[in-house]
């Protein structure tokens, strides 16, 4: 759950929902990612901030992006 009333920002938040989901298992490498639309819908935030959350996530090596095919974990 994203908090507009914490004083980290939401992007980071995303990133470590999303982080948290794969460390644990709950997303296994190979699995697509819901889009970015689909996460920004989900979750109330502006695409944007779902894109900065996502760039994160390629940073620390647990995801990758495919163009045209999406974003898929990597490992954890």
């Amino acid at each position: 759950m994203i908090s507009r009333d914490s004083a980290t920002p939401p992007w980071q938040q995303l990133a470590g929902l999303l982080r948290a989901q794969i460390i644990g298992g709950e997303r296994a490498p190979g699995d697509r990612l819901p889009s970015i639309v689909s996460l920004s819908q989900e979750h109330g935030l502006a695409q944007v901030t779902v894109r900065k959350a996502i760039v994160q996530l390629q940073r620390e090596g647990l995801v990758e992006s495919k163009s045209g095919w999406g974003t898929f974990v990597t490992g954890a």
